[in-house]
Formats: C-alpha cells, structure tokens, sequence
C-alpha cells in the first residue's frame, strides 16, 4: 500500500503575531477550502480538519467544511482530525460523512477521538466524568451504522432504537472510520482489538517514545485475529515547509511561539522558548520544519523507524499570511510528498 502524506489544520483565528489583528472566522473558512483545493493539485493524499468549540478555531462543523473541500477537489481524502466522538451523536456523525463520501465520490473519513480539550461536553450536555464511557459506547455504535442500513440500538447515553434505516448510505463500504489517540495505551489496544487503523498525535518530545504503544497496537490486533495490512499507524506533527530552512523558521516561529504560549497560559504550562523550537525541530524532535528535503528526510526517517503509513503535517499553528501556507502545501505536495514515497514506497 502506497504511503500517503496530507495536511491537516484546525482552522486557527488567533490574533496576528505581527499586526495584533484576528482574523474573522468566515474569511478563515474561505481560505481553507483554497487550502484543500490546492493541496487536491498538489497531490497531496489527505486533507484533515479538527474539531473544536471556542473562539481561536473555526472548525466547530467539520463536515460542512470537508463538503465544501470536496465539491472543489477530484483525488484528495477528506477526513476529521479528530472527531469528538465522545459528545456526538453517532447517528448524525455518520449521516453527515455519508454525505461528504457521496459529494466526494467515496474520499471521506472519520478520525474518532477523544480531543484534548473538553469544551465540546458542556456545550452538548454531556457530563465530562463520563468521558471514556461515552466513546466506548459511541464507538461501538459508530462501527454498528456502518455495518448495516438497518439498526437497532440500546444504551446508556442515547434513546434506544429498533431496526431503524440510517441514510444516506456512504460510497465505500465501510465508512473509514481510524482511532486518534494522544498515546494512550488503552486506546491503542482497543484499536487493535478492533481492527481500526490508528492515527498519533505527536506534538512533542521525542517521536520514538511512541513505538511501545505502536507495538501494543499491532500485538493486540495480530492477538485479535487481524491481518497485518488493516493494522495502519499514521501519525499527525507540526510544522511547516519554506524554500529554505531559514526562511521556514523565521516565517514559522513567531505565530506558533504566540499560539503556544496563548494555551500555556491558560493550562499552566511553561512558555514556549525558542531553544525548546530548535531542538524540537532537530533529527529526534517533534516538529517537522525546514526545506523540502530536510522535511521530508525526517519524514522518512520516523517513518521507517515507527512503521508508519501515512503521516499529517498539521499547519499552520497560529496564524499566519494565507500565501505562506499555500506555499507549503504546495511544497508538502511537489517536493516533499514525491521524495518521501520514492523512499518508503519501495520498502
């Protein structure tokens, strides 16, 4: 299977490291949807959208957001990165991905995850202490609707239902449906338990720290009966790719430095320095920052270590000019892209 390489973005509207202006959730949209098309021309594999409920992102409706990519893309995946599983219906979760799986003509995805902020639980009415309950439970769920057009379903967190049609039905059979996790050894197993691809997201440290909940993954689906080629790992990071090394790091630092610390602040977190950048952006970091070829030879690098086989370049963090970031999908997808699956393809 032909290793892919995308982007994904959280749709970021913090203010301008440079100006002090925010940018307005529509005009962010708009310029996403260009993001997607371009990266579709690029070729590029796959495009993601994250989910959140606050003010410093606009992608609250992912669906809508992917719809949108798809009426203007021909090749491109379009996927969530993640989805709140946890305070969502899955009966409409799947509705709605079965709707952008018909307007794509069989691209879409869903990224199911637990999120790393709990914003989405009070605003939907769900109780944050029921936080694992509520995803194993929807999962399942989830995983019921794509098996079949009729279901039944009983509960603990949604009114029951009896032999039910859910429409529309999605173009690929089954819905891809991937676990997120922030490594998790519990969701990593039951990942492989069930014989869904995992995506990691890894945004610090050291990327090798991983491999243990990768081998916790493939074990417990290879224990589960799994073939090897359902047992996918992909893994989402931050960076960023410029014409030069030095161009990357100047147009990059400032606005994810502001970004960072804007969250640092509120979680109690140390400020982010410009040493921890750089030596994050080294071979054994975290962040994939540089020219095409330094990108991606540390793509392929971690990737053969890890045993990947797809990987997320997540950008922007904060916010930054919109031609600086279709400049680096562009590169991502006609540098980057070609020389990372000349390498791994041939594995």
């Amino acid at each position: 299977m032909r290793f892919e390489i995308g982007v994904d973005s959280f749709i970021e509207t913090t203010p301008d490291v440079n100006t002090g202006q925010t940018i307005s959730h529509a005009e962010r949209l708009r310029e996403v949807v260009e993001e997607i098309a371009l990266a579709d021309q690029a070729g590029l594999d796959i495009f993601g959208i994250g989910e959140h409920h606050r003010k410093e992102f606009a992608d609250s409706a992912t669906a809508v957001v992917l719809a949108a990519g798809a009426a203007v893309t021909r090749q491109i995946r379009l996927t969530s990165s993640v989805t709140v599983l946890s305070a969502v219906d899955p009966v409409r979760l799947f509705q709605q991905f079965a709707t952008v799986d018909g307007i794509s003509n069989g691209r879409a995805e869903i990224i199911a995850g637990r999120g790393s902020m709990v914003d989405a639980f009070p605003l939907f009415g769900y109780d944050v202490n029921d936080y694992n309950e509520l995803f194993e439970e929807k999962l399942e769920l989830l995983l019921k609707l794509r098996q079949s057009e009729k279901v039944s379903w009983k509960g603990g967190h949604r009114p029951a239902f009896t032999n039910l049609g859910i429409y529309p039905r999605p173009v690929q059979s089954p819905l891809p449906v991937w676990i997120g996790s922030g490594g998790n050894a519990e969701s990593a197993v039951r990942a492989g338990v069930l014989g869904l691809p995992l995506v990691l997201a890894i945004i610090g440290g050291s990327p090798l720290r991983f491999a243990p909940i990768i081998d916790l993954y493939k074990n417990a689906g290879a224990r589960a009966g799994h073939d090897a080629s359902q047992l996918r790992v992909a893994v989402h990071s931050l960076g960023y790719v410029a014409d030069s090394t030095s161009i990357a790091v100047e147009q990059y630092f400032p606005p994810t430095q502001a970004s960072f610390n804007l969250f640092a602040k509120e979680r109690g977190w140390s400020p982010y320095t410009r040493e921890s950048f750089d030596a994050s952006r080294g071979p054994e970091g975290a962040l994939y920052v540089g020219d095409p070829e330094t990108v991606a030879d540390k793509i392929i690098a971690m990737s053969k270590r890890l045993g990947l086989s797809r990987f997320f370049l997540h950008l922007p963090v904060g916010t930054m000019p919109h031609q600086d970031i279709l400049r680096s999908i562009e590169l991502l997808g006609t540098e980057v892209a070609p020389r990372v699956r000349e390498a791994l393809n041939q594995e």
